[in-house]
């Protein structure tokens, strides 16, 4: 018997840098490559961001319309998935300005008490402690918490976050490290 596979979409082995090309001139195809290339961790980012599914997706399709239309601008002076990360950051932060705090600042839950060994406890715990994180990235400045993000929940290089934020590396990594601070203290509680 033999087996069949679903044969690769053509042009998805083509580097991001062609494709964007190939966009630029038109080819529907190649930014649908693209668009399903990256579209995964540019709404992760933008739900940390933004801790709301509908607002991230939102974000993410903006982020994507908005390339589309500036194609042709694009200069490849940084990959294509950098250029997308700047736009998606620009967008959610637009979004986040946009909108009023959904809970008050002062709000802060205490760790849940109760049998350790309880599995209910200890998931309404890790949910309260999850919640306290939230609240905690949701009060760093945006550019901390832009950079806290994309360092440790996407995995990017200093260098690569600097040019999202169109930063320097050392803006970065004192961004991060107030970022951390602030973060840890809010946390104390739960370790």
């Amino acid at each position: 018997m033999i087996e069949q596979t679903a044969s690769p979409r053509p042009g998805a082995d083509l580097p991001d840098r062609l494709l964007a090309v190939r966009a630029a001139e038109g080819d529907d195809d190649s930014f649908a490559l693209l668009v399903q290339r990256h579209s995964r961790p540019l709404l992760a980012l933008a739900r940390c961001m933004l801790d709301n599914p509908q607002d991230a997706e939102e974000a993410v399709q903006d982020a994507f319309v908005g390339a589309w239309r500036r194609l042709p601008e694009y200069r490849h002076s940084a990959e294509f998935r950098t250029w997308m990360y700047r736009i998606t950051v620009n967008r959610c932060l637009t979004m986040r300005r946009r909108r009023p705090p959904l809970l008050p600042l002062d709000i802060v839950a205490e760790p849940a008490t109760g049998d350790a060994w309880s599995q209910p406890a200890r998931t309404a715990e890790q949910d309260a402690a999850t919640a306290a994180l939230s609240r905690a990235l949701a009060e760093l400045d945006a550019g901390q918490r832009v950079c806290w993000i994309l360092r440790e929940l996407q995995g990017l290089p200093y260098k690569e976050i600097a040019h999202v934020t169109r930063t320097s590396e050392q803006t970065v990594r004192g961004r991060l490290f107030r970022a951390r601070r602030s973060l840890q203290e809010a946390m104390g509680p739960w370790r």
